[in-house]
């Protein structure tokens, strides 16, 4: 089974929007593009909605239609970001013994990934701190590509409620720890330590082997 559908059972159901044209698909990436751009540049008082469509190609109503704030914008560039890092996660996956070590070296690489783009990080990671809950589809589209990524880093084809629990602490683990670097208040060595640290809940919940 998927990773993505291991989590689909382990999510409540969010409203489903009719998926996009081949067209509309398009015009989404080059606005998410743009973001990340701007982003990148500046971070996140650089992400100006009318820069955004100027740089995108959209009229600046066609934006607000697609992504109703700049918060919303920016979470979906962070799930956006997390998905190119799954699939380059994909082709080259952790090489640890157990799923622990596996986990905390995905998150890791992630961290990393996230590291080079100091500016872009710290804009999208404002936007989820600052997100309500009219952002809430998006905010959990970053959760759920999170999960997933954790899911295929432990290989697992059926989580316990037990494994699940560990993996939503372990997120919640990361996300602070991007914040505690971001804001300058832990160095990667720290950040390294205590992913690590939380990565041990994963073997605390390995359901027991009976003969």
């Amino acid at each position: 089974m998927p990773a993505e559908a291991k989590v689909d059972t382990a999510r409540s159901t969010s409203s489903v929007s009719p998926p996009l044209t081949e067209r509309q698909e398009a015009r989404r990436r080059r606005i998410l593009h743009a973001s990340a751009q701007l982003a990148s540049r500046g971070g996140f008082d650089a992400v100006q909605m009318r820069e955004v469509a100027e740089s995108s190609q959209v009229a600046l109503g066609t934006l607000y239609r697609y992504f109703p704030s700049k918060v919303h914008l920016l979470v979906a560039t962070m799930q956006d970001q997390l998905e190119h890092m799954h699939g380059t996660l994909r082709k080259k996956p952790p090489a640890g013994d157990t799923a622990a070590e596996r986990v905390a070296e995905t998150l890791m690489r992630a961290f990393r990934a996230l590291q080079r783009e100091p500016h872009l990080a710290d804009a999208m990671v404002r936007a989820l701190t600052f997100a309500d809950r009219s952002v809430s589809p998006e905010v959990d589209q970053v959760s759920r590509q999170t999960t997933v990524i954790i899911l295929d880093a432990m290989g697992l084809d059926e989580p316990t409620p037990a494994q699940l629990s560990a993996v939503r602490v372990i997120e919640h683990t990361w996300h602070s720890a991007l914040i505690t670097w971001l804001s300058g208040r832990a160095s990667i060595a720290q950040v390294k330590i205590d992913i690590e640290t939380v990565c041990r809940l994963i073997d605390l919940t390995e359901p027991e082997k009976h003969d």
